[in-house]
């Protein structure tokens, strides 16, 4: 802990020393943000020093970890204990700080959350500079409360204190395939509800949507032993095995990241799927971050773009988002999105908040399910840049959803701030950033600065 006081210390220091009229801008090694900002009058804030985990205490089942603290780091400070967070992000670099302060989801979303909903304690940066201990029961109980999906435009997380749960060794898989979408949300629905499938316990749930009348639900549950284990770590690929066997086991440690080898399905753009290429490509480069980075690259010397003029094709554009809609209109939002988007596979996640936080205001109880999808899709003649991500955008909240803010987003400033209460936002802005040194969320997710 006093290691950590003096990398608070620093960081204070840091902060007061930037230059008045630039923007403080986090300087991290690894980003899953995909709203590729313009940097303007930018000061970077350095966090280096703020990603370790503290202490884990298997007493009380919690951690006390740094706001930069990637989960691979921390799962893996967890598991020799027999404990992981609450909800694990799918992706190995995804930060604490980022999934509090972002939001993140994962396969115990249905009962657990959204990460945020396991945090006690928030050792805050403010906007205004000072070092604050917000909690639920503090007087800085607004903050807490407000820091989920205010994407460090109200200050940064420099401590999370965390609460933990028990594993066992291995994750036991059950894939159910389904041939129409309203069946599948149903039995979704009743699966969540009663947390039981087949007379045995369910611990985690998701699903992948392939095509119409192609999609399943994966059902996991805990065990103390398995008659063998898979590794989609190699040469075999997580999301195609899905199609190919009803069952499956994996360790505990290759479940939470099952996804992260391939960023889903999304290696494929980088050819990592081809067996030659997959073979000769070093198993240490087959993670999410790096290709995070080669898309960086594409999007900073724009080579898919010229490729794409060069082959005389349709300009594309990327479609790169996460929503969340009741599952009782998760089939209408399926049919709506294959018609008109038609990329594939889709990720599906069902979720449940506990209570309503105030900047992502889900309905508490209800069951919602995370479409996730990530690719570039052709233009149609005539069409620009942002035609299916604002379709997609008026489509979720016809459906009476929401839609994370990691990427790129249209809405006018009226509609955004009604969308994610702005009149819950600004009394909080005010109170702990009153000269604005930090951007506004408007300003950071939707401008882009």
């Amino acid at each position: 802990m006093s290691t950590h006081q003096r990398a608070v210390e620093q960081i204070r220091q840091s902060y007061a020393e930037m230059p008045s009229g630039a923007a403080p801008r986090l300087a991290k090694s690894t980003s899953n943000l995909f709203r590729f900002r313009d940097q303007g009058r930018t000061a970077k804030l350095s966090a280096k020093d703020l990603d370790e985990v503290i202490s884990v205490d298997p007493e009380t089942m919690t951690a006390q970890v740094q706001g930069m603290t990637t989960y691979e780091h921390l799962v893996d400070a967890t598991l020799p204990y027999g404990l992981m967070p609450y909800v694990v992000p799918q992706l190995k670099t995804i930060t604490l700080g980022g999934a509090v302060t972002g939001l993140g989801i994962e396969s115990t979303s249905f009962r657990d959350g959204l990460p945020h909903e396991s945090v006690e304690e928030l050792e805050i940066l403010t906007g205004d500079g000072r070092i604050v201990v917000a909690r639920d029961d503090n007087e800085h109980r607004e903050l807490f409360r407000a820091f989920p999906n205010s994407y460090g435009t109200l200050g940064y997380a420099l401590r999370i204190q965390i609460k933990l749960r028990k594993v066992q060794p291995y994750v036991h898989l059950t894939h159910l395939k389904f041939t129409d979408a309203a069946k599948c949300m149903l039995a979704m629905q009743e699966i969540c509800d009663s947390m039981v499938y087949d007379g045995e316990n369910v611990d985690f749930v998701d699903g992948v949507f392939f095509q119409p009348g192609e999609m399943y639900i994966t059902l996991g549950r805990f065990a103390e032993r398995a008659p063998y284990v898979s590794d989609y770590t190699g040469m075999r690929i997580y999301y195609q095995s899905i199609q190919q066997r009803n069952r499956d086991w994996l360790t505990i440690r290759d479940y939470l990241w099952r996804w992260d080898t391939d960023w889903f399905w999304c290696s494929r753009a980088f050819g990592v799927q081809q067996p030659v290429v997959r073979s000769l490509m070093p198993r240490r480069w087959m993670r999410s971050d790096v290709y995070r980075r080669l898309v960086a690259l594409d999007r900073k010397y724009g080579v898919t773009a010229r490729v794409d003029r060069w082959r005389d094709q349709p300009v594309q554009e990327s479609v790169i988002q996460d929503v969340e809609v009741p599952v009782e209109r998760g089939a209408e939002f399926l049919e709506f999105f294959h018609d008109k988007v038609g990329m594939t596979p889709v990720w599906m996640c069902p979720l449940r908040a506990s209570t309503r936080w105030p900047l992502y205001p889900l309905e508490p109880g209800k069951l919602y399910v995370n479409f996730g999808f990530w690719g570039m899709v052709p233009l149609p003649r005539g069409q620009f840049d942002g035609y299916y991500n604002r379709l997609i955008e008026n489509s979720v909240h016809e459906l009476d959803g929401h839609k994370s803010l990691y990427s790129t987003s249209f809405y006018a400033r009226e509609q955004f701030w009604q969308l994610y209460n702005g009149d819950a936002y600004w009394p909080v802005k005010r109170e702990y950033d009153s000269n604005g040194r930090l951007l506004d969320l408007y300003e950071k997710c939707v401008r882009g600065r």
